[in-house]
């Protein structure tokens, strides 16, 4: 069963977690300072099992600890656990940890039963280390002293120059050559050696001790990463304390009874055996140096390629940056441009909304004001702070029209354009308009509303509807017959006094051909006159002839105007047509001008309509 622990933590008071397989501490570090730093790289040390995994950010690293972690993947900053050669990691980790107040150590726990019941066990172990384990020092490879138990001032003492906590340089006399090599061979060997009756001077006098250096063994619960011996210093009882000094006096009678050569050759034998154990030792030490110098330079090698390599990266990295920066350079001249382009072109449509004297307001699909113009005020009632409110909720001054939005929402259906003619109370007539609002992609974004100022136009509309009201009834009664075709000659207009001279309706005039009501003998001479108007010459009135519906042929004085577009363009003409009739003692001089005064003034009155 797998169980998934959360925890509150702080690094830097609370104690250390331990055991772990994994520690992530991703961008923490690069806010602390060097010295904080260095603290906590050996607490994650000491917090992982052996091979245990160390994942830092990407600006991180563990520094000068390298004796301590292996670099698995230096892009991604993963470190693998591995061993170290000194103990101030351990003191260092004892030190950083706050010890706990006297009232924290005082304060009962829920969870302890009031009656304790003593372990016997430990007891017992501990009577015994007390009154029958020698005086010992756990220490490592390189002799750093860790923990000392019992009283060794008569066989250590503090060295002279720097402080420190080394075994082999704080031996008294007679204890560091045979403590240096038995360190040695344990180290070498990995098994216990043993110095029987070493004497030790202490205080002016010898002590006689048994001298032994045992590696601890070590346990899977075990998270320390040091090689460790442990050093006692079993002093013989009395007894056998007497008995060598016996066996020294003895032999010290019995060399003086040799002579001198003999007790010059057994010095120098104990000396040159010495040195040779010595030699020895230091022989094999410098192997294992040269091995390990060996695999150092190794490692500077592989340390020296990275690093070329690393170099070569950053050197690629920076031309990557330099190119990167002038294109930044030239997207930010660009962008400035724009910015520049775009800020004259929002002037521009500001002062052109203005300027125009249109009131437009734009809308969203939820219709809600996005801008509008300051004409738009005086049609609906808005303030700078209704941005972003629907116009539906804006009060108008619009009469007899409520359904803006509903309008708006019909043309953002339909995307067709609407057009609608309001009135406001001031008896202003105003176009209101309504679009899709469309983007430069063809999207629709919501609708532009426009008020166009129509009152004139309204009134002019008016004006003319009037007068051409009057003038129809006044062509409708005229005593003559009013007609207007086409320079095709199509009728398009038949008045009932038409109807009255000619006989057809204003139906069947309507669908007829000028042409059909010309005598054959007369079409070139009308044609000629019809080729004059086109060019909108004046005519004066002249006498003619034409066909009525039951085939007679009336003569008629026709007097005809040319109609003329805004382009100066012939696009119709207007007759004016009165039959003759001669009466009793009228002159046929007379007649003609009677008629022909009468021409000119349906000749303007038909100019007029047109």
């Amino acid at each position: 069963m797998k169980w998934l622990f959360f925890s509150e933590q702080d690094i830097i008071k609370d104690p250390p977690f331990s055991k772990l397989d994994l520690i992530s501490c991703r961008n923490l570090l690069i806010y602390m300072d060097k010295e904080l730093q260095k603290k906590l790289i050996p607490l994650f040390h000491y917090a992982l099992n052996p091979g245990g995994f160390l994942f830092l950010g990407p600006s991180e690293n563990v520094g000068e600890f390298t004796n301590l972690f292996d670099t698995l993947d230096r892009r991604s900053k993963l470190y693998i656990k591995k061993g170290g050669p000194s103990s101030d990691y351990f003191l260092s980790i004892g030190t950083f940890i706050p010890p706990s107040t006297k009232s924290e150590a005082r304060k009962p726990s829920g969870n302890v039963p009031v009656e304790i019941r003593p372990k016997l066990r430990e007891l017992i172990e501990q009577a015994m280390l007390q009154y029958y384990a020698p005086v010992s020092v756990l220490i490592d490879e390189h002799g750093n002293i860790l923990y000392i138990y019992g009283r060794t001032g008569m066989y250590l003492e503090p060295a002279s120059g720097e402080v420190g906590m080394n075994v082999l340089s704080m031996a008294r006399e007679g204890l560091r050559s045979e403590l240096t090599t038995a360190l040695h061979r344990a180290v070498i060997n990995k098994a216990p050696v043993f110095h029987p009756r070493v004497r030790v001077k202490t205080n002016g006098d010898f002590t006689t001790i048994n001298l032994a250096v045992r590696p601890v063994e070590r346990n899977h619960d075990t998270t320390t990463w040091l090689n460790l011996f442990l050093v006692t210093f079993e002093e013989i009882p009395e007894s056998e304390q007497i008995d060598t000094e016996k066996s020294i006096h003895i032999n010290a009678g019995e060399n003086a009874c040799k002579t001198d050569v003999d007790v010059r050759i057994l010095k120098l034998k104990k000396e040159l055996q010495a040195k040779e154990e010595s030699l020895k030792a230091s022989n094999e030490e410098l192997a294992t140096s040269n091995e390990e110098l060996k695999s150092a330079n190794e490692e500077m090698q592989s340390v020296n390629e990275e690093l070329q390599s690393t170099n070569e990266e950053l050197e690629t990295s920076r031309e990557e940056l330099q190119s990167v920066n002038e294109e930044l350079g030239t997207v930010n001249i660009e962008l400035q441009n724009r910015v520049a382009d775009l800020s004259q072109a929002n002037n521009d449509m500001n002062n052109l909304l203005a300027g125009t004297g249109i009131g437009t307001i734009f809308v969203d699909h939820q219709l809600r004001i996005i801008r509008f113009t300051p004409p738009a005020t005086r049609l609906i009632n808005l303030i700078p702070s209704d941005i972003g409110r629907p116009v539906g909720h804006i009060v108008s001054n619009l009469l007899g029209y409520n359904r803006l939005v509903e309008d708006i929402k019909e043309v953002l259906d339909s995307l067709i354009p609407k057009d609608i003619e309001v009135k406001t109370r001031e008896n202003t007539w105003y176009l209101l308009g309504i679009r899709p609002y469309r983007t430069l992609e063809n999207t629709i974004e919501g609708a532009v509303i426009t008020f166009t100022d129509i009152t004139e136009m309204k009134r002019v509309r008016i004006k003319e509807s009037e007068t051409m009201r009057r003038l129809v009834a006044v062509v409708h009664d005229a005593s003559d017959a009013i007609t207007l075709q086409d320079m095709k000659g199509n009728i398009l207009a038949w008045n009932p006094k038409a109807e009255s001279i000619y006989g057809w309706s204003e139906a069947e005039a309507l669908s007829m051909n000028v042409s059909s009501m010309i005598p054959e003998d007369r079409k070139t001479e009308e044609l000629s006159i019809v080729k004059k108007l086109s060019w909108a010459e004046v005519l004066e009135p002249y006498r003619t002839q034409r066909i009525t519906k039951d085939g007679r042929i009336v003569d008629i004085w026709l007097t005809a105007t040319s109609l003329v577009n805004e382009t100066g363009e012939v696009y119709a003409i207007a007759t004016t047509e009165r039959e003759i009739k001669l009466e009793g003692n009228e002159t046929k001089n007379k007649k003609i001008k009677r008629l022909s005064g009468s021409g000119r003034l349906k000749t303007r009155l038909i100019s007029t309509i047109g």
